[in-house]
């Protein structure tokens, strides 16, 4: 089957931010849908930030269910989206978007925030953002929240048997290593940078394990040096990425199943898997026209050359169909590039890129 005919396969539900709780709770294959990480899959957190980093203005949402601006990255949905309807849950909502109480959050809490990355201050910059640490420790005063309200037995059965999935550490390269703050290349090379990176997310599993997390999907990192705002950046001749940036990110991923298979030996009752997103990413960009996709290098929002010198703020700066683009704005990709990896997690449709098993698989493992 080639990449364009597997995409007819996609169901494409037409469920709201707002779709009732109740409803798919009882078909969900899981309690439970946790998301830590930065814009990949911020959905409305940093709207109650003071940043630049905002996705609250429409052309951003334009092609969500709501068509209205959400504070998602993309023109539509973003892949925790997607993965939530396969789990049969509702859209998860943002941790500060939602009223605190139990009822929002037992089928899942948003703690992503755009800008955010696993070093504290990468991204502090475009202003506030809620970092990588800050986000566990809400998910530890969520969980707090349960065993009060649950009791600690309920609360630990949902707790280990939701799935918790983290996509970090872009803005640790776009806001931090390559922009070299506070010197940091003549101290670190790319590989203890991405070492000390990769021992910092160790660590904070350990910690959600400590908390009774038991499933964790990984997310490497997206190939950033063939994002528009790069290809800008380093005059990319005929939209040929930006090597040396996607040579840190492949080392990064290589550290990251690294670590992810030591901590299979390390926590034998928990499941934790690697998805590659270079990997798929890649596949998609060298595929361009088998996966339908007619514009490989430019944005479907912005400016400049590759619109990629100025970021998307306006409607008039957008493109009129988003679907023929992979990229929707200098670092995003476009909501149906967001449908195919959330396939590829789900069930590895158009190329295998999580180990060692998809999410479907590992939900059907028995944990012991």
């Amino acid at each position: 089957m080639s990449p364009s005919e597997s995409l007819q396969v996609s169901p494409t539900p037409t469920s709201s931010s707002s779709s009732s709780s109740s409803s798919s709770s009882s078909s969900s294959l899981v309690p439970a849908l946790f998301v830590i990480g930065d814009s990949s899959v911020d959905c409305g957190t940093n709207n109650f930030l003071g940043t630049f980093a905002r996705a609250d203005r429409l052309p951003y949402g334009r092609d969500f269910d709501t068509h209205q601006p959400t504070g998602r990255f993309c023109n539509g949905r973003i892949p925790v989206d997607y993965l939530a309807l396969r789990l049969g849950l509702p859209f998860v909502p943002s941790y500060l978007g939602q009223t605190g109480s139990v009822e929002d959050m037992i089928h899942g809490v948003n703690y992503a925030s755009a800008g955010a990355g696993i070093i504290f201050s990468s991204g502090s910059e475009l202003g506030q953002h809620i970092s990588f640490t800050q986000q566990i420790q809400q998910v530890i005063d969520t969980f707090q929240q349960f065993t009060l309200s649950m009791g600690d037995e309920a609360a630990v059965e949902l707790i280990s048997n939701s799935v918790f999935y983290i996509s970090i550490g872009t803005n640790d390269y776009i806001h931090y290593y390559l922009r070299n703050v506070s010197n940091v290349q003549s101290m670190y090379l790319p590989w203890s940078f991405n070492q000390f990176l990769a021992s910092t997310m160790k660590q904070e599993v350990q910690n959600l394990y400590n908390a009774n997390v038991r499933k964790v999907v990984i997310m490497g990192l997206a190939p950033i040096g063939c994002a528009p705002y790069y290809l800008w950046r380093y005059r990319s001749e005929n939209g040929e990425c930006v090597q040396m940036i996607n040579d840190m990110i492949m080392e990064f991923n290589f550290l990251m199943r690294y670590m992810v298979e030591e901590l299979a030996q390390e926590l034998s009752d928990a499941v934790v898997i690697f998805c590659d997103a270079f990997e798929a990413s890649m596949d998609i960009i060298k595929n361009n026209e088998l996966y339908g996709f007619d514009v490989a290098t430019d944005a479907c929002c912005g400016l400049g050359k590759y619109k990629g010198w100025i970021m998307c703020i306006s409607p008039e700066m957008a493109c009129s169909n988003a679907s023929d683009h992979i990229w929707w704005d200098q670092f995003h990709p476009t909501d149906a590039v967001n449908a195919i990896l959330a396939d590829n997690v789900w069930s590895s449709l158009h190329t295998e890129m999580c180990y060692p098993m998809n999410l479907q698989d590992m939900i059907a493992k028995k944990t012991n």
